[in-house]
């Protein structure tokens, strides 16, 4: 039985989480963000919803700053746990405005999002990232 349980090397915790932050911090930045910061930027009048009332120009702008600016953030694990806050925000609001009353199978990528943003607020970015480097510089 032995044969299943395997340790490795602590540092491979940190490269795990390095391809945790690089995989979803590019895939919302890339699937998501871009999209949304061309149409911010766009010739076309702000359409986007507004479930809190604060104006689509807003909320979109909101979108772009989390999906965009803090999935940089996030890759290059800078602010990590500060930058994760805003596209948890994102996407547990369109789970809950957009998602909630879905089948599963057009849930689960916010779901995926959700959970993966919380696990690396709890866990941190990891020795291999700007945070790191910074610390260990002090």
């Amino acid at each position: 039985m032995n044969l299943l349980r395997f340790e490795l090397p602590s540092r491979f915790h940190d490269y795990g989480l390095l391809v945790l932050r690089l995989a979803f911090g590019f895939s919302l930045m890339y699937g998501h963000g871009w999209g949304k910061m061309m149409r911010l930027f766009g010739p076309d009048e702000i359409k986007f919803a507004d479930p809190f009332g604060f104006g689509p120009a807003f909320t979109l702008s909101f979108a772009v700053f989390a999906e965009v600016i803090c999935a940089v953030l996030v890759m290059a694990g800078l602010f990590t746990r500060a930058a994760l806050i805003p596209p948890f925000i994102t996407v547990a609001t369109a789970f809950f405005t957009v998602h909630f009353s879905q089948e599963f199978g057009q849930q689960e990528k916010v779901v995926l999002f959700a959970f993966a943003f919380l696990a690396m607020f709890f866990t941190g970015p990891g020795k291999i990232s700007l945070d790191g480097y910074l610390k260990r510089s002090k």
